[in-house]
């Protein structure tokens, strides 16, 4: 826990070493910079990982902290007088504020007294260096929400694991952008090449950085060691444009043609990814940024650089699944659920096209969890997770809501031909006894059903249906199913409604 009484409530006190802090971050060239994806994906992670409504990667400079990347918040700076991060930049460590108006430090904040309303602060200093001496805070990445809450030591890992990736975007990004300046510079200033190409090298073999240059009169490239190196080819006098092409698949082969036409004609640059194939056979992901040379008015060149990002794009692969994956029972999770309905109903121009959606509700979880145990509970939500997967339910959408509450989209025409008869099976496969040495405990499943609709615009709609369907069949009696417009209940055959 954070100690409160720690600091009065004042603007954070300068660190010996601002000045430095302060040439590194100018350094960096982050400020002021237009959004990037790499960021944005970051704090978007955190977000939804955490539960939290805002969550910033936040600079702080002389006189405000300023967000390179934000999601849950509209303003893009606050005075740093009032930045929470500037405690953390202070400290140069973690802060977790669990409630801000109990806290004497925060609690007259006017971010917490007005809009956004700050109750929960959590942060960790994101920290870059020169190429000698100490790595310093240049600001954090934090989440913030307008509820109290506290904030486990697991959390606070996770917190600080997504603070590294964006460290290591913060370099990679400083370095390629020292490795385009150099690059820029190779041809102004010939008496220094040595020197220069030296710098150079070291640069783009410590951020997987290679330069290039595409001569436009006879289209050859010159490439820069660690270019070949990426390439997998052994350092050459450059490589045609149509071979250099080659090592891209077909599909990118196309619009890296158009990028290369868009910058010619109209001296935009372009900056795009891409999967690479290797001269090895490896699949990678490379990114390739470039920009017009021109001479005497002319387009004479496109100069650039070109960089491995497959670690980069493997890790946001990873997070982003981490996001859309249900922990326990390896179902989609609510988010991605919502994610994908929502893609779905915007991608829908014929409502013709049938889908119907299931809302499950588990009967005695509880009582299993409580009679018999949290791990048996645990084991009955993988249990019917599977179930929900079985091979006649293929091509159905299956997620977990959230405790003993499932959802299953359902748009394969064979099964919706007879959605009573699939709804009664699944009333079936989901019947389940959980004994221990005592007692048993049977359990079933409820489901509230409906079609989609010519007036569905958005999931409210399907879900407000399905959940009122699913509220008339536990009324009148659990284990049953209901059909949005349909008036009977279904029932598995073993089941027949008393009089």
């Amino acid at each position: 826990m954070v100690d409160r009484t720690s600091l009065g409530y004042s603007p954070a006190p300068l660190p010996p070493t601002e000045a430095e802090r302060m040439a590194i971050l100018e350094h960096l060239g982050l400020l002021d910079t237009p959004p990037e994806r790499e960021f944005d994906t970051i704090v978007r992670m955190a977000s939804h990982l955490l539960g939290c409504k805002i969550a910033l990667v936040s600079l702080v400079d002389r006189d405000r902290q300023w967000f390179k990347a934000k999601t849950g918040l509209e303003v893009s700076q606050t005075p740093r007088e009032v930045a929470f991060c500037a405690h953390a930049v202070a400290a140069n460590d973690a802060l977790v504020v669990p409630d801000a108006t109990v806290d004497e430090r925060f609690a007259q904040n006017p971010l917490v007294t007005g809009a956004p309303n700050v109750r929960f602060y959590a942060g960790v200093p994101l920290r870059a260096g020169q190429a000698e001496g100490e790595a310093l805070p240049m600001g954090t990445l934090c989440v913030i929400d307008d509820q109290p809450r506290d904030f486990g030591p697991e959390e606070l890992e996770l917190l600080g694991e997504l603070g590294e990736l964006a460290e290591a975007l913060m370099d990679a990004r400083a370095a390629t952008a020292d490795a385009l300046r150099l690059a820029e510079e190779r041809g102004e200033a010939l008496r220094k090449l040595d020197q220069t190409n030296r710098k150079l090298r070291q640069a783009e073999r410590m951020a997987n950085v290679g330069s290039w240059r595409l001569r436009l009169h006879d289209n050859q490239t010159e490439w820069s060691e660690q270019t070949y190196a990426i390439h997998g080819v052994p350092v050459g006098d450059g490589t045609p444009l149509t071979e250099a092409m080659e090592f891209y698949p077909m599909a990118s082969r196309t619009i890296i043609e158009a990028a290369i036409n868009r910058t010619i004609r109209t001296g935009e640059p372009f900056d795009f990814e891409s999967d690479f194939i290797t001269a090895q056979g490896q699949l990678r992901r490379v990114r390739s940024m470039a920009e017009l040379e021109l001479k005497d008015g002319q387009p004479s060149a496109l100069i650039g650089v070109f960089q491995d990002i497959t670690e980069r794009y493997q890790m946001e692969q990873a997070l982003r699944r981490t996001a859309n994956t249900d922990a326990l029972t390896g179902l989609a999770s609510r988010g991605h659920f919502n994610h994908h309905l929502d893609e779905r109903l915007a991608q829908i121009t014929d409502r013709d096209a049938p889908m119907a959606l299931l809302l499950i509700d588990l009967d005695n979880f509880k009582a299993v969890n409580d009679r018999c145990g949290h791990p048996a509970g645990d084991d009955l939500l993988r249990l019917m997770a599977s179930r929900l997967q079985a091979s006649y339910l293929e091509g159905s959408f299956a997620a977990r809501l959230g405790g003993d509450e499932f959802v299953l989209m359902v748009s394969d025409r064979l099964l919706l031909a007879d959605l009573p008869g699939l709804m009664q099976r699944l009333l079936q496969d989901l019947r389940h006894t959980v004994s221990n040495a005592i007692e048993s405990v049977h359990v079933s499943a409820t489901i509230g059903a409906c079609w989609l609709e010519a007036g569905d615009e958005n999931r409210s709609d399907l879900l407000h249906r399905a959940d009122a369907a699913l509220y008339e069949a536990k009324r009148v009696q659990r284990g049953t199913a209901k059909i949005d417009g349909l008036g009977r209940l279904i029932m598995p055959k073993a089941i027949r409604l008393s009089a």
